[in-house]
């Protein structure tokens, strides 16, 4: 049972030691449902089995279900730390994922992403509904104004994200959005491949032991 910690009594969890202490901490929005492809759930395990096996630290919203679930479970069994932040609301709701090593309970949705953004070295999209997207574009725009340098990625899982990436191409054309705004956002479609980008573009790793595949 991991730690559950009620930022309504601040509590603070224990400071990891340098012997156990994360290699990089990885924020990772996803979806609270499965969705119909089989291959999101595929690769939402090959992330955390990615983070877990790379002795990384996963954050993310807390949840037990769907692509958040599937993610956490997998970290936790390749060896990895999970921190899940989730509001008091949800976990009443039972959608709280309590095997977390670290379950924060926070009073909102803006004290969850602030601490998720906190605690995360880069930040990773995978397929999801409205929340991901909020969150995708929030971290980017905080990107762009500068209260932020951390690698921001989105994983277009079976082409999940064409869609929107194509949007974006027409906002990059009817100039409202900037070329340099979309160099902060790194595209891939195979987790292998994007996850050491991203680790590597926050300062941490080696490049021959990230592109490892697993």
């Amino acid at each position: 049972m991991g730690k559950l910690n009620d930022m309504n009594h601040a509590t603070k969890p224990a400071t990891p030691t340098a012997t156990s202490a994360p290699a990089f901490s990885l924020c990772v929005y996803c979806g609270s449902r499965p969705g119909m492809n089989p291959c999101f759930a595929q690769v939402a395990q090959e992330v955390g089995q990615w983070i877990g096996q790379h002795g990384g630290q996963l954050v993310y919203g807390g949840g037990n279900t769907g692509l958040m679930g599937e993610v956490a479970r997998a970290t936790l069994a390749a060896g990895g730390r999970v921190v899940g932040i989730m509001p008091k609301a949800l976990v009443e709701r039972e959608f709280a994922n309590r095997d977390c090593t670290e379950l924060h309970v926070v009073d909102n949705m803006h004290q969850r992403k602030a601490m998720m953004a906190e605690r995360a070295d880069a930040f990773l999209a995978m397929p999801g509904g409205i929340g991901t997207f909020e969150e995708l574009f929030e971290v980017w725009t905080w990107h762009q104004l500068g209260y932020h340098t951390k690698p921001v990625g989105l994983l277009n899982v079976e082409g999940y994200y064409d869609g929107l990436l194509a949007f974006l191409a027409h906002t990059v054309r009817e100039q409202l959005v900037g070329t340099w705004q979309m160099d902060l956002l790194t595209v891939g479609n195979q987790a292998p491949e994007l996850l050491p980008r991203l680790v590597q573009s926050a300062g941490f790793g080696q490049s021959e032991q990230l592109s490892r595949h697993m």
